[in-house]
């Protein structure tokens, strides 16, 4: 074992650090670099983005074993913020391996991805702790701070380390800078976003806070809550370069108006950067080849947001990604519904490129290198609880029959336009910069599409046809010209197949159906695309997806949002058929499994609104389907005055916060500063230098052929494992990730049990007894309807049975537990009672439970704030209505109603009956000679009277004579000019 510690004496890059007895003040960071004190130089700060997590700077002891939970009810099975790395206050030892250890590199049997990172500093230098996700094994990487700043100096050491021997070689350095204040935790992290550079120094992004949303085939995904941003300088810069340093404040600042806490994700060992499908073809395309697992850089560049970052990264470190983590910007969601007792994940991802990005009125249309504004890609998940990892049985690697996608896609129209939102209109006029007749941009972005989904792409166009001043209607000719040009040269049964639809027009039309006819265009669209279905190819057939819809409207938020929500409930049907929960695709839109998916989209639409418009949807689903309240007016007003305030004052500090941070912008001496600039076309648009010698792409044959081929998926390989000594590790480490042995956890507490969609959204039902009823796939009873579709539940209110149809045996106990889902988790709308005899019995009805109504009632003058009066009143309205009685009057006068006689005699004399009613005898006296002698009529009014009913022999004819009399007034007024009716002065 001698040659073991001579290797290891020799690799690691600490091989010089010596224990340094404590009387021994030398000012050293490491014996090589010789006696050099740092003493007199500031210490680091960190300049937070957004939100921060400060650790102390002294070293923290924790247990060997990991952090130690909270027992709280609020602790979830990993904290967000990360645990630093432990060190013993024990004396240090010198380091080396004993007899029996073995030198272990990077990369062998999956050690080479950490999870959990401590951030040490000296006076001189940073140390990056990496650990597994056992938090057994360990590497470290050395950044120096006292090189140039323009360069950047990382020392990457591939010896794998155990807990002992980093602790000990963490202790050597520490006791080697005792005189310049020794080695300071400065952070504990979950990841490395990059490295960034302004003026002067770099910078490190680091991640302090994450969260669980999402876990796909045993591997989880997260949300990055918190961020910081470290300085590597160690040093303020001198006089002579200050005046060069004097606006890195300022880019600082910029940096953090883009908020990294919110809607970025990222994954440890699941690229989320693609889609599933082509993560299946890949895995398998390498294994294929005799390669156990693809590079680690298999990344798509397009939905790497810090790629900008990973650049200097990929130069410095040999091992890129072991150390960094490629993030997204856009939407994950994640829930767990029970479909006919089976557990069905649903997952909705939507990635947007990091090409032409940015805010609404200052991204519009496409560069001219094809790309477009506000470019999503949204996939649609949904897999069954049956297994965890990506593997069938058998064993078949990357073949798990259970895995179903879809990939639909958004983006603006690509063509050469923008708007200008220097005024104050909400909607500025759409201009049309360029008019290419080859379509040069469109032609670069469908031959894009192509390359990333295949042929046919299914081009749904949602802008307004029909405007009183044209501005919409300006694109949709400009973009039926280009497609109808672009189909010349596509092969017939690889063209782009084009649906235009004013979809504004018929949401205010009362005579058409916006959603039947999505339906129906999403039907066609499925049929055409098809989906992602994994399988072995021998017992389970795969299924792949050839083509995208691509759906736009002028804005690519609301209308598209809602086109794709119905895309995505046509796809969810055909997975669930092909999964074999359904025996036919179609799902209706009253059910309980669309409620949650309208649920998952309006979050999905929200967060794509709010990254480039600023606010939510202005027009949610419920618009489109007529069934919003008349509260919702309310918040589309609110969310419309907030998207054009955010689009008037704050959209051009988002727009150089995207600017800086992908790199569009970097900065050079002499040029203008990003804030001073007049426009950021050029950064955003090839510059022509670039491209003008090349060779131009044919203006007929803009397309690439190969990527008009039909996507296929390879044959499953079986494990190489079985043929070698490699562990499934080797090609696949969920099994660490997802169920974490030598840990102890909480099964509730696990993300896969907290992802229950019944707790998240308001659609799905909890039963009596606190367990939630199963998800329904059936539609529901009209009354269901009314009180799902606007998202609040009413409280106390449940649909009765009518009592006449119960039997006598029944109780009230028995009918509320008839109510209760029954034992073996059928809901009880799934469920057939044995004594149910009549079709509408075939749903248990339940009981109103009545609501407390105020039994002293108040006057609303009473309550002093006028407010508390209104909302009194509408409370008090709303349980009136819901539970609605009669007073004791009421209920008398009813009754005396209900008892009155049908057959009565017919009245034959004036005498009076036997036994007169006391209200007869009034009303006869009442009508009594002497009553009408009694009654006076002026003269004026009986002539008057007389004057009236006289009629003459030619009524029709209206002599002079007439004119005087009373019942012509409204004549003579119109002879005067007025109006017959109005009486006002008629216009001649």
């Amino acid at each position: 074992m001698a040659a073991a510690d001579d290797t290891f004496q020799q690799r690691s890059l600490f091989n010089n650090a010596v224990q340094v007895e404590s009387e021994k003040k030398s000012a050293i960071d490491e014996p090589e670099e010789g006696n050099r004190s740092n003493t007199d130089e500031p210490s680091l700060r960190a300049v937070p983005l957004n939100t921060s997590t400060q650790q102390p700077s002294t070293s923290l002891a924790l247990p060997a074993s990991g952090p130690e939970p909270d027992t709280s009810d609020g602790w979830d099975e990993e904290p967000a913020t990360a645990t630093c790395f432990e060190r013993s206050t024990s004396p240090t030892s010198a380091f080396h391996r004993g007899k029996g250890a073995e030198s272990q590199k990077s990369g062998e049997d999956g050690v080479a991805r950490m999870h959990r990172f401590s951030l040490y500093e000296t006076a001189s230098k940073f140390y990056l702790v990496g650990a597994d996700v056992l938090d057994r094994k360990f590497r470290i990487l050395k950044i120096d701070r006292t090189t140039d700043s323009e360069n950047l100096s990382i020392a990457e050491d591939d010896i794998v380390y155990t807990r002992k021997e980093t602790n000990q070689l963490l202790n050597a350095v520490d006791d080697g800078n005792k005189a310049s204040g020794g080695l300071k935790l400065r952070c504990s992290t979950w990841g490395l976003l990059g490295f960034i550079r302004f003026t002067g120094a770099y910078y490190m992004l680091v991640i302090t806070k994450r969260s669980q949303v999402a876990v796909i085939g045993g591997h989880y995904v997260y949300q990055i809550d918190g961020t910081e941003l470290v300085s590597l300088t160690t040093s303020f810069p001198s006089r002579m370069r200050s005046e060069r340093f004097s606006e890195e404040p300022r880019f600082v600042s910029t940096l953090g108006n883009l908020d990294l806490s919110r809607s970025f994700y990222f994954s440890y060992s699941y690229d989320i950067t693609r889609s599933l499908q082509l993560n299946m073809i890949q895995e398998r395309e390498s294994l294929g080849n005799g390669i156990p697992r693809r590079s680690p850089d298999y990344h798509n560049g397009m939905f790497v947001w810090n790629q900008h970052l990973l650049r200097p990264a990929s130069t410095a470190i040999h091992n890129t990604y072991d150390w960094c983590l490629p993030i997204i910007h856009g939407f994950v969601d994640q829930t767990v519904v029970s479909v006919y007792a089976r557990s069905i994940s649903i997952t909705v991802i939507a990635r947007r490129s990091r090409f032409f990005a940015g805010a609404r009125f200052l991204k519009r249309g496409a560069n001219d290198l094809g790309y477009v504004a506000n470019d999503v890609e949204t996939e649609q998940i949904v897999s069954e609880g049956l297994t965890t990892s990506f593997h069938a049985p058998g064993p078949q690697l990357y073949a798990n029959p259970t895995l179903t996608s879809y990939v639909q896609h958004r983006g603006s129209i690509p063509l050469h336009w923008t708007q200008d939102n220097s005024g104050v209109s909400p909607k500025p006029d759409i201009e049309l910069n360029l008019v290419d007749p080859f379509f040069s941009a469109a032609a670069l972005h469908f031959d894009n599409l192509f390359e990333r989904y295949g042929a046919p792409v299914y081009v749904l166009n949602l802008v307004k046809a029909r405007e009183r001043t044209p501005r919409e209607s300006i694109l949709l000719k400009e973009y039926t010209d280009a497609i109808t040009y672009l189909n010349q040269s596509l092969p017939e049964k690889k063209k782009i197949l084009y649906k235009a639809w004013d979809m504004s027009r018929a949401s205010k039309s009362r005579d058409q159906d916006v959603i039947g006819t999505l339906d129906t265009i999403a039907k066609d669209i499925l049929n055409r695309t098809g989906f992602f279905r994994n399988g072995d190819g021998a017992y389970w057939d795969c299924l792949t997806q050839n083509g995208v819809a691509r759906t736009n409207c002028i804005d690519c938020l609301d209308r598209t949002n809602a086109a794709q929500f119905v895309i995505g409930k046509c796809a969810l049907g055909h997975q669930l058929k092909a999964l074999g929960i359904l025996s036919d695709e179609l799902v209706e839109f009253d059910t309980d499994l669309v409620t949650v998916l309208s649920h998952m989209y309006h979050a999905h639409g929200d967060m794509i609104a709010v990254q480039y418009g600023g606010s939510h949807l202005v027009n949610t689903m419920a618009t489109y389907r007529k069934v919003n309240q008349w509260s919702s007016h309310s918040r589309d007003m609110v969310e419309s005055f907030k998207r054009y305030y955010n689009n008037s004052f704050l959209d051009r500090q988002r727009q150089e916060a995207y600017n800086l941070f992908l790199g569009n912008y970097t900065f050079v001496q002499g040029h203008p500063m990003l804030w001073d600039l007049a426009t950021d076309y050029y950064l955003h648009h090839a510059d022509p230098r670039t491209w003008s010698g090349r060779t131009r792409k044919h203006y007929i044959k803009w397309f690439t052929p190969d990527h008009l081929e039909e996507r296929r998926m390879p044959q499953s390989v079986s494990p190489i494992c079985h043929r070698t000594d490699r562990h499934l590790d080797s090609f696949d480490d969920y099994w660490l990730e997802y169920y974490r042995p030598h840990t102890m956890s909480s099964l509730i507490r696990l993300l896969p049990y907290k992802a229950n969609s019944l707790r998240k959204y308001p659609g799905p039902k909890e039963n009596q007894d606190g367990a939630a009823d199963l998800v329904s796939a059936l539609p529901k009873l009209a009354a269901d309807t009314d009180s799902q579709e606007v998202g609040v539940a009413r409280k106390g209110v449940i649909i009765a049975e009518p009592p006449t149809i119960l039997p006598a045996r029944h109780s009230t106990d028995k009918l509320t537990n008839d109510n209760r889902t029954q034992g073996n988790g059928i809901p009880k709308h799934l469920y057939q009672s044995s004594d149910q005899q009549s079709l509408l019995q075939t749903r248990n009805a339940t009981v109103i439970k009545p609501l407390e109504r105020d039994s002293t009632p108040r006057a609303v003058n009473d309550l002093k704030d006028k407010s508390a009066a209104t909302q009194w009143t509408l409370n008090q309205f709303v349980v009136n209505s819901l539970n609605p009685f009669v007073i004791e009057t009421e209920a008398d006068e009813y009754l005396r109603y209900i008892n009155h006689p049908l057959n009565l005699p017919l009245v034959v004399s004036t005498d009076d009956p036997s036994n007169p009613k006391s209200e007869l005898q009034d009303y006869i006296r009442s009508n009594s000679p002497e009553v009408v002698e009694q009654m006076q009529c002026a003269e004026d009014d009986i002539a008057d009277f007389n004057e009236f009913v006289v009629v003459g022999e030619d009524p029709l004819t209206v002599t002079n004579g007439d004119i005087s009399k009373k019942r012509y007034k409204a004549y003579r007024q119109w002879l005067k000019g007025k109006s017959l009716f109005k009486q006002q002065r008629v216009d001649v």
